[in-house]
């Protein structure tokens, strides 16, 4: 089911592309969505692991350096039977964690140093296996490409609105005030696709959090330790938030941007619309309701 909800969710914004194109100049404008829209994928394919570790300042681990950290990572990869991903480190009180890389053969994991010591070792193993399940689900893939596809929307609605204000979209200026038709394209092309666009992001983001936990709760065999542990990371996120780049906040194990919330409409709905993960009490409640007899 979530691997539908993604497809649907990343068709739909393939189509707000599109309509952004159509809409700023017909069948050549959708040629142009269509070539940023490749684009953008291109660097983010190639180099955006690099600069999400870059952004979040981590260096390589080395097992002589981290001889537990990598001692976990060494059992998990055993027993999804994927290649191991390259270790690094963030120095942060915050506990968080996350994986990138375009390929399970390409694939990065960082951990802050205070996940290392805040969780158990066996509730970082599930923690490292809920990262290897976007690794392996292609997670840092997906949410890339969608990523970049909303960079595009914004990108070309932002070009729009300024073309929009001084060339007239649906006839210009008449009369010395901008025609009904006009106004309605701006506000469609400025605000309404690229905030749809990034709701749809969100909730892709979201979907892959839930698909994540449900995996990595298969691989280490316990789905309850890694609700302690997401509990865990929740209070100390809380406690001491992480600040980080609000793009690449979706790639953390848990919202590193905790306590930051919308003041304006219903402020839980908004919060809800606008995250990049799930409610943590909603994911503790899907893995401590999963068989852990197996």
């Amino acid at each position: 089911m979530n691997t539908i909800k993604t497809m649907l969710l990343m068709m739909f914004m393939g189509m707000l592309l599109l309509t952004v194109g159509a809409l700023v100049g017909g069948i050549d404008g959708l040629i142009i969505a269509l070539i940023f829209a490749i684009g953008f994928n291109f660097f983010s394919f190639w180099f955006s692991d690099r600069l999400a570790l870059a952004m979040t300042k981590a260096r390589k681990s080395t097992p002589h350096e981290q001889p537990t950290l990598h001692a976990i990572v060494d059992k998990q990869v055993a027993m999804v039977g994927m290649a191991k991903p390259t270790v690094y480190i963030i120095e942060n009180t915050s506990p968080n964690a996350f994986a990138t890389g375009r390929s399970p053969q390409k694939a990065s994991i960082a951990v802050t140093t205070g996940i290392i010591k805040l969780l158990t070792p066996q509730e970082l193993g599930a923690v490292i296996a809920h990262e290897l399940a976007h690794v392996g689900n292609r997670d840092t893939l997906i949410m890339t490409m969608v990523a970049t596809v909303a960079s595009a929307i914004g990108m070309i609605a932002w070009m729009a609105k300024f073309s929009l204000i001084f060339g007239g979209f649906g006839g210009g200026r008449r009369g010395g005030s901008t025609s009904t038709f006009g106004i309605v394209g701006l506000i469609i092309l400025a605000i309404v696709i690229p905030l749809l666009a990034t709701i749809v992001r969100m909730a892709i983001s979201r979907t892959r959090e839930f698909q994540a936990d449900a995996t990595g709760a298969k691989t280490c065999g316990d789905p309850h330790t890694l609700a302690n542990a997401l509990e865990k990371l929740d209070r100390g996120s809380k406690q001491v938030p992480m600040e980080s780049n609000q793009a690449i906040s979706h790639m953390f194990i848990v919202e590193p941007l905790q306590g930051q919330s919308l003041s304006f409409m219903n402020g839980r709905t908004m919060m809800k619309l606008f995250s990049t993960h799930p409610p943590t009490s909603e994911r503790v409640n899907r893995l401590r309701s999963m068989d852990s007899g197996w």
